[in-house]
């Protein structure tokens, strides 16, 4: 059998700017949890639940280490979020080509601010 799926899901654990800042942190170096909790204004209570956050959704590794636990990144989960995000890069690609188009375009439409989109299209026209 391969590995349990995750309690928890990607999304949902890297929404939290704390859980973000553990990841960086974290892969860099694993730490045991009072390290990590050094370089945040909370209890160290408060680390280890968004760390077994991290764990539950594949994000973060424990490995015992004597009597405490340390705590690494771990970058699958990661790659494959990359991966699914890289499909949508397209999208803001489009976007922000047009806003280029926009910003660059020498000739001003009227007086009135207009909105990328429909600047490029008034210029497809002419």
């Amino acid at each position: 059998m391969g590995e349990p799926s995750p309690k928890h899901d990607v999304f949902k654990a890297i929404a939290d700017p704390t859980r973000r800042k553990l990841l960086k942190l974290l892969a860099e170096q694993e730490l045991p949890v009072t390290a990590i909790a050094g370089h945040f204004p909370m209890s160290r209570t408060a680390v280890s639940k968004h760390l077994h956050i991290l764990a539950d959704a594949g994000l973060v590794k424990e490995r015992k280490a004597g009597r405490e636990t340390r705590y690494r990144t771990e970058p699958e989960p990661l790659r494959e979020l990359n991966d699914w995000l890289a499909y949508f890069e397209r999208f803001w690609e489009n976007k922000m080509a047009m806003l280029k188009a926009y910003v660059e375009s020498d000739e001003k439409i009227g007086t009135e601010s207009i909105a990328p989109l429909e600047a490029v299209n008034h210029k497809k026209k002419e």
